[in-house]
Formats: structure tokens, C-alpha cells, sequence
């Protein structure tokens, strides 16, 4: 029964290097360099979300993106077919 109590420590240990590569690997694999020119689309007006006046603006954007919010509007697709 000894040798059981090794066997789990040691599985414990190669699933807890396992569980921080992959961590460490899926946290890397999301940053990128941008290059200096592009940096000004990155900073376009358009961007930011912090600008929304009302409803109809957010349907605007929900439209524009793909995506719909919760305007109590009805939902449409990404083409602007509304």
C-alpha cells in the first residue's frame, strides 16, 4: 500500500506541472505586438463603448458588430436587415 500513496503524490505533482504549463501557455498565446501604424485603428473613436448616448445608438453598434444588446429592441443579424 506504500508504494499507492507514492504513485497518487507523484500523479498529483505531473498533473499540477501539467495544470501550470498550460496555463502559462493559453495566458502567452494572447499577446501580440502591434506595430506602431497600427496603433491608430487600435485607438479609433469607434473603439471604445464609453461614448453610447441611448438605445438607438447601442442598436447602431449591436448592428454594426454582429452582435445584439439588451435594448428591448428585436434581435437582428449582422447585415443591418433589421
Amino acid at each position: 500500500m506504500h508504494e499507492r500513496a507514492e504513485d497518487t503524490v507523484t500523479r498529483a505533482r505531473r498533473l499540477a506541472w501539467l495544470t501550470l504549463a498550460s496555463w502559462l501557455a493559453l495566458s502567452l498565446a494572447g499577446c501580440a505586438r502591434v506595430a506602431p501604424y497600427e496603433r491608430g485603428k487600435l485607438a479609433h473613436p469607434t473603439m471604445t463603448t464609453s461614448d453610447m448616448a441611448g438605445v438607438g445608438e447601442q442598436h447602431t453598434r449591436s448592428v454594426q458588430e454582429g452582435a445584439t444588446g439588451g435594448g428591448g429592441f428585436s434581435a437582428g443579424g449582422g447585415c443591418g436587415c433589421n
